[in-house]
């Protein structure tokens, strides 16, 4: 983490504006969208400073925009007593909803459906053929599943092994993806999918593109789950659903 900032730092912290402002958003910002950071919400910070969440590489961060809007600060803000002044927004932004426009890329990705296309529940989940907590997953979600209650719309990457992209890549090209999927999930103790020998470029690609999207969307693990809660908004899981958290992303309790 210390690194990863330090990195962000030493490349973003020297960002400043010519002109200003570039359309409706700072320069500096605008600056750092383009070394591949998603800029967030703004909060008020203080002595002038403005503050915005940042994403970049997996992670969020914080950063300052000056009072003149020319220099950016990428980093955390401590009072005189020491306290961390950007950790209760980091805080409050892992439990905000998820932007709306996140639904729409996993939507376009390249993924796996597991249930009826008919089901009036659709969720993601970022799952890797080699992790024993989405087999656990997959597992507990059977009875929402097969109750035609839910479709989980598995978006197959490829991040904890060698072999995780080309089994991955060789469920997406498989004739049945879903029987292919359930075929694995059985055989999970045996090792699951077999790579196969030869890889349609665009099975691997897409995989590829998988894994960047884990990214983008600052997911660090598997699985990673997206659903929408009572109120419509977009929530994700970050790990293994369990217990109550279980029940609100299948949307109700388990099928009797």
């Amino acid at each position: 983490m210390m690194r990863t900032l330090t990195l962000l730092v030493t490349a973003l912290l020297a960002i400043t504006a010519t002109h200003g402002i570039a359309g409706e958003i700072p320069e500096p910002l605008a600056a750092l969208e383009e070394r591949g950071a998603t800029i967030g919400e703004s909060f008020e910070a203080p002595s002038g400073l403005t503050g915005y969440t940042v994403a970049f590489q997996g992670q969020t961060l914080t950063a300052y925009l000056t009072e003149t809007g020319e220099h950016v600060l990428v980093g955390t803000l401590l009072d005189a007593e020491g306290n961390n002044l950007s950790q209760p927004v980091l805080e409050a932004a892992a439990n905000a909803p998820r932007p709306e426009s996140e639904w729409q890329q996993l939507a376009d990705s390249d993924w796996i459906a597991d249930g009826d296309d008919s089901a009036e529940r659709v969720i993601y989940s970022f799952t890797d053929p080699n992790c024993p907590f989405c087999h656990r997953f997959y597992e507990t979600s059977r009875d929402w599943v097969e109750a035609g209650q839910v479709q989980i719309r598995h978006v197959m990457v490829g991040v904890l092994r060698d072999d995780s992209l080309p089994k991955s890549a060789t469920l997406l090209a498989a004739d049945d993806p879903g029987a292919a999927l359930a075929e694995h999930e059985a055989n999970f103790a045996e090792g699951g999918v077999t790579p196969a020998d030869r890889l349609p470029a665009e099975a691997q690609q897409a995989v590829l593109d998988n894994n960047r999207l884990m990214g983008a969307l600052d997911v660090q693990g598997t699985p990673s789950v997206f659903y929408r809660d009572t109120e419509g908004d977009l929530r994700l899981v970050r790990g293994l659903p369990e217990d109550g958290e279980l029940e609100a992303v299948m949307g109700g309790p388990r099928p009797d």
